[in-house]
């Protein structure tokens, strides 16, 4: 807090100016009289923002003005505005949120500008902003106090606006096709959908442990069993992992399932939405990220993993076990905790075939063995009709057509037991009441995941998770 703001705001409260009223007659936003200037010039106004600039010359003021819209020029005679406006004057800072009435005009600039008539502090401003000329530029501090990066860097903004039609985009697309939104538990009292660490707390009525849910799965497909053939959630999970650039321990996550379909099915209609979405966003099919150009017309490639990783590194993942999978990682120095088939296909997938996939792509058909909740292959069990969807080299999705066979299911969630015994803390728990809710009958379904903060991150061209999400897991400050 600075001393010299506090004691220009108890000043205000003396000449009974109260700094922190309760309502302001907003009728104006800066976009809409840059957009409407010639109905709006010359005609009374009531806008109000942020001071983000002052500029003084003799007794003529021009102050930038921030709102939710953008920016604006203010232009403040001190002769030509009421004594209260004059005493605010004095003791307006930057930073100060003020609402102002006036006319609408040109500056001798040509600037859409607004000729203040009465001034009024809305919240004065007991802090500095970060020095004008260079904004808020470090990045910790970016994230740790996303206020001060919208305020300070306009385009931030705009990378959150774009998120907010992502979503709408997408929820649209689903309503349309008669898919019902719906909400499931945060707290579970068993985790399972993924393959991931979770976070554990504690409920103290209850005396029982919940975790944050790691996916939305299970109860996604409870709904299908009840009788709800197409549902869908944006889902906030939770996973006890890295921090970088590519994953945050919270995010968002859109999944929807339709009952009758299958993985052919969504890869036609993931094909459909993101080539949409991308043309909503951006006008046209073509983006770049990262000096890369990406296009998003259909048809994506598809590439079938076994094969893929077979041709770069000429090893078989499909008749890979975990005795052997130990010897492979050890031959390709693979640094991964667990050594298990499971994470060394994971891992030679990664080295060898994830940073080729510019372009969207599907990467069709994984060995069963990755895949606990999916079906076999149709003609080869070896195998599951799983794909994953990549982008810019980055998974933003990932789809079964889903195993509906109680029998099956229950001896696949037994092999992942047992690779938590052994020590893969990612393999999710039996969950009895889930394998109870598919023994009434789950019919034939498809289902996916699809990533809200990458496809973000992609569409707004910046390299890492933490620039699309407002608020990110950072390390705590050090006071």
């Amino acid at each position: 807090m600075d001393e010299i703001k506090l004691e220009k705001m108890k000043k205000l409260r003396a000449l009974k100016l109260e700094p922190y009223p309760y309502s302001f007659n907003q009728t104006h936003h800066a976009q809409e009289i840059e957009e409407h200037f010639a109905k709006l010039e010359g005609k009374k106004v009531s806008v109000a923002g942020r001071i983000v600039g002052m500029r003084e010359m003799g007794k003529l003021y021009f102050i930038d003005l921030l709102d939710g819209s953008g920016k604006i020029q203010l232009i403040v005679k001190s002769d030509d505005i009421d004594s209260k406006s004059q005493e605010t004057l004095k003791l307006t800072d930057t930073g100060d949120i003020v609402g102002v009435e006036g006319k609408v005009a040109k500056s001798k600039r040509g600037a859409t500008s607004i000729e203040v008539a009465t001034m009024q502090i809305l919240a004065k401003s007991l802090r500095f902003l970060p020095e004008k000329f260079h904004g808020l530029t470090d990045v910790e501090t970016r994230y740790r106090k996303r206020y001060l990066d919208l305020i300070t860097n306009p385009e931030v903004r705009t990378i959150f606006k774009n998120r907010a039609r992502v979503i709408k985009y997408l929820r649209d697309f689903l309503d349309e096709r008669n898919y019902l939104e719906v909400d499931t538990p945060i707290l579970q009292a068993i985790y399972g959908g993924a393959a991931a660490k979770p976070f554990v707390t504690h409920h103290n009525y209850l005396d029982s442990d919940l975790y944050l849910r790691i996916a939305n799965e299970l109860y996604l497909k409870r709904i299908i069993i009840g009788g709800v053939e197409r549902v869908y959630e944006f889902a906030k999970d939770f996973r006890n992992e890295a921090v970088d650039s590519n994953h945050n321990p919270e995010f968002t996550q859109l999944e929807f399932y339709q009952a009758y379909a299958d993985y052919n099915d969504f890869m036609k209609m993931v094909e459909e939405m993101l080539s949409g979405l991308v043309k909503e966003i951006n006008g046209s099919h073509e983006i770049e990220y990262q000096g890369k150009k990406i296009n998003f017309k259909p048809p994506f490639k598809r590439i079938l993993l076994v094969d893929e990783i077979k041709k770069k590194s000429g090893i078989d993942i499909s008749t890979m076990d975990d005795k052997s999978a130990l010897k492979i990682a050890k031959d390709e120095k693979l640094e991964i905790p667990v050594k298990n088939a499971y994470h060394v296909a994971d891992a030679l997938f990664d080295k060898y075939v994830q940073p080729e996939l510019i372009d969207p792509t599907f990467v069709v058909d994984f060995p069963a063995y990755m895949c606990p909740l999916t079906k076999d292959k149709r003609g080869n069990p070896k195998l599951s009709e799983r794909f994953e969807m990549f982008i810019a080299g980055k998974e933003v999705g990932n789809c079964y057509s889903e195993l509906t066979d109680p029998v099956e299911q229950r001896a696949k969630f037994a092999e992942q037991e047992k690779e938590r015994k052994k020590g893969d803390d990612e393999a999710p728990p039996i969950d009895e009441d889930f394998l109870e809710a598919v023994e009434h009958g789950m019919p034939p379904l498809a289902g996916i995941g699809l990533g809200i903060d990458r496809i973000v991150m992609i569409l707004s061209n910046v390299p890492s998770l933490k620039e699309v999400i407002l608020f990110p897991t950072v390390k705590p400050e050090k006071k």
